[in-house]
């Protein structure tokens, strides 16, 4: 069977599911379209989180990144598995036990005040709308791919796809499709490792064949892929070749933003009672593991047998030539992914091969004259391909290809949705209802709501087509902007009885505007192309980049609520009293069901 059919087959197949859900569990009211009627048991709850959590930057394009840079980009495993833990540990039952439907709602109650709920508002659009161009980067990327389109064709049709889900189901309609969502990512990212860890290292277990040896050479894997790619003037895979501070400011601001992304926190929302929050966060981080704990290998993998691929005869051999790529079945996903725009090659010198290498070390500068090279003739190699491309490079069966097409495609999806619901939550709920027009009636707010999501796609669709990176740098600034206003919001009001109304609103305001000012300097204002004045190769502030700045932002939040705190009145006695009842669990010290 051809192999476009078996990915229409496979994709088609698990988008009558999605949507057949979506009608099923469609949302009848507003604790429905915004809580799932707050009765979803924890673990359909961890697995809808972690379907929700683990988007296209998870499936499609974090491997990708680690492929390609090797140890230093481990931050994203280390900076978003540990932010998990924060929001479980330190955010998640305590605003469940406040017992409201939005994290703007709890803002403007606890710092009582509506300013503070609009800014709250604003500060998880910007957020929100920021992360959801990366999930449409990767469902044109998935789209372009197994429909054999371009890149925004692919794009426009995926848009398609989450407006007729997500706008009609709500929340819950949203959690049961993400149950289905996270159970075809999970097969689709596991499946592909299982088979090209048995062909490399004959371990079945990616996590371990990782550290086994390579089966063809007999050397420990990683050292052979120290090995060749070094040997083509790339940094050595398995060392920490960056800066260490903006390092560690990457992998801070990934975990604070983690822990204030209105999305996942949204998800505590939907369950009985306060127990089965801490539950449903402990489920979704197993769930969450089985895919982090086998990225590492499938990058590693991924990046030798590309390699491999490009230098079948080792190194110090001749490159692959044209005639080769163009007439092996091994290498016809080169040319698929061709049609997408996103993968490129060029015969600079003429010599019939393809020769691939990092030309711009000085080292290979000799090697190269000597053998006629005139700089890397693999022209473009998108980073958010790799995943989806993996089992193709592989040589993998042509089922296989069509369940990791389903898989990129809901991982891209559960998130999108996840990220709509939250933005159309804030419209609807907190900015409507809560200032604008109080008295409308729930018919008008459900309506509201599905009209915000529908612009809301709308403007992520158009961002999507020119995003400011791949779809995992894309999600870091959106975790940095969350890290710079959300999270200093919520653990100052959760933690503390010392940050009034007029110290919230100017901490979130101070985080958010320096935070979103850093990135735009560094991605273009508004991310539009060529506006931006310095470049993360380039930064403005010594060696931190904009994915790296909300840690930064994060710190001036919290300075500055404290300092206009200080300043202002001191917190009212009844809202003192509120900040204790949510943080101290009620009888003889074990959280109860309701609030």
């Amino acid at each position: 069977m051809d192999q476009f059919v078996i990915n229409l087959l496979f994709v088609g197949a698990s988008f009558a599911l999605y949507i057949g859900i979506a009608i099923w569990a469609r949302a009848g009211s507003t604790s429905e379209f915004y809580a799932a009627g707050r009765g979803v048991h924890p673990v359909t709850n961890g697995m809808a989180t972690a379907a929700d959590w683990m988007s296209a930057a998870s499936f499609i394009s974090m491997a990708g990144l680690i492929a390609f840079v090797g140890y230093d980009n481990s931050s994203f495993l280390m900076g978003w598995t540990g932010g998990y833990v924060l929001l479980a540990l330190l955010l998640a039952p305590y605003l469940r036990k406040f017992g409201k439907f939005t994290v703007s709602e709890f803002i403007g109650d606890r710092f009582y005040s509506k300013t503070a709920r609009l800014v709250a508002v604003i500060c998880l659009i910007v957020a929100s709308t920021t992360y959801v161009i990366g999930q449409m980067t990767g469902v044109g990327v998935a789209f372009g791919r197994f429909l054999e389109v371009s890149n925004t064709a692919g794009l426009l049709i995926g848009a398609c796809v989450v407006f007729a889900y997500a706008v009609f189901g709500g929340m819950k309609g949203v959690t049961y499709t993400q149950v289905a969502q996270y159970v075809v990512l999970i097969l689709a990212y596991t499946i592909p490792a299982i088979f090209i860890s048995l062909q490399l290292t004959g371990n079945p277990i990616p996590g371990l064949g990782l550290f086994g040896d390579h089966a063809a050479s007999g050397e420990p894997l990683l050292a052979k892929l120290d090995q060749i790619v070094t040997e083509l003037g790339f940094a050595e895979y398995t060392t920490h070749n960056a800066d260490t501070l903006n390092m560690v400011l990457f992998t801070l601001s990934l975990m604070i933003g983690t822990a204030g992304l209105p999305h996942v926190i949204m998800r505590f929302f939907t369950v009985p009672k306060v127990s089965d929050a801490r539950w449903s966060a402990g489920w979704a981080l197993v769930f969450i593991a089985l895919l982090y704990i086998t990225a590492p290998a499938v990058g590693a993998m991924a990046r030798l047998n590309i390699t491999e691929m490009f230098w079948p005869n080792g190194t110090d051999q001749a490159a692959v030539s044209v005639e080769t790529i163009e007439s092996d079945p091994n290498y016809d996903w080169m040319l698929t992914w061709q049609k997408t725009g996103l993968l490129d090659w060029e015969d600079k010198n003429g010599d019939g091969l393809i020769q691939y290498y990092n030309d711009a070390n000085p080292e290979m500068a000799d090697k190269a004259a000597a053998a006629g090279w005139t700089g890397n003739e693999l022209t473009k190699f998108n980073r958010d391909i790799l995943v989806l491309a993996n089992p193709e490079i592989a040589n993998l069966p042509g089922w296989v290809i069509g369940l990791v097409a389903a898989g990129g495609l809901a991982a891209a999806l559960s998130t999108a949705a996840g990220l709509l619901l939250a933005i159309s939550s804030a419209v609807s709920h907190d900015l409507i209802k809560g200032q604008l027009n109080p008295g409308i009636s729930e018919k008008g707010e459900l309506l509201s709501a599905r009209i915000a999501m529908a612009v809301a796609i709308a403007v992520a669709t158009y961002l999507g087509l020119n995003p400011p990176g791949f779809a995992a740098q894309t999600v870091a600034l959106a975790f940095g902007l969350a890290a710079a206003s959300i999270f200093p919001a919520l653990m100052m009001g959760i933690f503390s009885t010392r940050i009034n109304n007029h110290g919230a609103v100017a901490g979130m305001l101070a985080g958010l505007v320096v935070t979103l000012v850093y990135i735009f300097l560094h991605k273009g204002w508004f991310f539009i192309p060529d506006t931006n004045s310095f470049t993360d190769a380039d930064p403005l502030l010594g060696t931190v980049k904009s994915t790296s700045f909300g840690a930064i932002g994060a710190a001036i939040n919290f300075a500055v609520a404290y300092a206009v705190s200080s300043m202002t009145k001191e917190l009212p006695q009844e809202i003192r009293a509120l900040v204790e009842s949510v943080r101290v669990p009620r009888g003889a010290g074990a959280a109860q069901a309701e609030h």
